[in-house]
């Protein structure tokens, strides 16, 4: 089981949630509200998994994700309210691990 997980979101109210939410279940969790500052904590902090929105200021999640699978192995779930297609297949062809739409279910992300 990941005990580090990182979160990359810029809607304060939703990154609380998770935080709690992943706190409750055991994980330590991380938190960032831009893309460079994600990308920055994600490099020092080695987390198992990163939980990341896709529009976020400074440096789009899909950048992110980009460079994170360039520079590691680490898991990545893109959890953004951009659910087309073209941007479901771009996050997973950048090598997201999972896509997961908002609104979503704290199970459905959890599982």
């Amino acid at each position: 089981m990941p005990n580090k997980v990182l979160v990359v979101e810029d809607e304060a109210n939703l990154l609380v949630a998770l935080k709690y939410n992943l706190n409750s279940e055991g994980y330590d969790v991380f938190t960032a509200e831009d893309g460079e500052a994600g990308l920055a904590l994600a490099r020092r902090e080695k987390p198992d998994v990163v939980i990341l929105d896709v529009m976020l200021p400074k440096l789009d999640g899909f950048e992110v994700c980009r460079i994170l699978r360039r520079e590691s192995d680490v898991r990545i779930i893109m959890l953004t309210a951009r659910g087309e297609e073209i941007d479901r297949v771009v996050g997973l062809e950048l090598g997201a691990d999972d896509y997961v739409t908002k609104p979503f279910s704290n199970r459905e992300l959890m599982a």
